[in-house]
């Protein structure tokens, strides 16, 4: 996990310079290559066979490029149409759980991309002890309720990720405060 939020670290970092266009697939193959490495043996590829996760089944793999080139082109087609601090974060989060578009650390990828795209939405790398992704590590519950919300409003043909906005927004904000606090 080190290791991941390293390299994060230093995405953000070089988003803040260059801007939006800097989030792409090279992007999150090097955030999921670093998430499972020692795990997996394909790490840092989108994945060439069909994958089961508890109930959900995600997309077909030969649909994942093009469901990822779509992923990719509604975030930056979007950035400076929607303002809200977690919204399209929330987008990618839910987006890359229902794509699942490696074999191992899709989790673990999305909560990176989510924290990436909050970062550079709120311009800087945030502080405070606990970050986002480690608070939806901490107590899963919500977080899945929220990404099965989500998938029952695209089932029924819309795209609502707003009750996965309002819980990213919950933990923004307790991160934010243990950051101001620990400044103190």
């Amino acid at each position: 996990m080190l290791r991941q939020y390293d390299l994060l670290s230093n995405c953000i970092e070089i988003a803040l310079l260059k801007g939006i266009e800097a989030f792409d697939k090279y992007t999150l193959w090097a955030l999921n290559y670093a998430a499972v490495a020692n795990i997996a043996q394909f790490g840092g590829r989108y994945r060439e066979e069909p994958i089961y996760v508890g109930s959900h089944k995600p997309a077909h793999f030969k649909d994942g490029p093009n469901h990822m080139d779509r992923f990719f082109s509604v975030i930056h087609e979007n950035w400076d149409i929607i303002d809200s601090p977690t919204e399209l974060a929330a987008y990618a989060l839910w987006r890359l759980n229902w794509i699942h578009p490696f074999v191992e650390g899709n989790g673990r990828t999305a909560r990176a991309a989510c924290y990436y795209l909050i970062c550079i939405r709120q311009g800087r790398l945030l502080g405070g002890e606990k970050t986002v992704p480690e608070r939806i590590r901490a107590n899963r519950k919500p977080y899945y309720r929220a990404l099965e919300a989500a998938d029952r409003a695209w089932d029924l043909g819309d795209w609502d990720v707003s009750e996965l906005a309002v819980y990213l927004e919950g933990l923004l904000i307790g991160q934010l405060r243990d950051a101001a606090g620990s400044a103190t």
